[in-house]
């Protein structure tokens, strides 16, 4: 019998989530469409769903993570500021090393198995 150990990681501040997979994803999916509406459908969410998710990131966060500017000549827009993009690479970095480690984690009980 195969053993795997799985895990999700997120980040809190206080008693709220500020990011997590789901959260990540869409952060992600806003800085590669420019916009918070594309961003949902891509990831077959509600906007409103998306939009409460981006207000709660907003909120739980020090600093604004993302920033939407209205209509104009160009259209509107929603852009993942610089201190969201510190904590997309700061999560991501530490999902990474917990990957490792229980990976490392399964080799142990491999070796118990043989």
């Amino acid at each position: 019998m195969e053993y795997k150990i799985k895990s999700r990681i997120w980040i809190e501040a206080g008693d709220n989530v500020l990011v997590g997979e789901g959260r990540i994803r869409l952060l992600k999916a806003i800085e590669e469409t420019g916009s918070l509406s594309k961003a949902a459908k891509t990831l077959k969410m509600s906007y409103r769903k998306a939009w409460l998710l981006v207000d709660a990131i907003n909120k739980t966060g020090e600093q604004p993570i993302v920033s939407s500017s209205i209509g104009g000549k160009n259209g509107g827009g929603t852009i993942v500021t610089g201190y969201g993009k510190e904590i997309i690479a700061t999560f991501e970095k530490i999902n990474q090393n917990c990957w490792k480690f229980l990976e490392q984690q399964s080799n142990q009980i491999k070796v118990l198995q043989e």
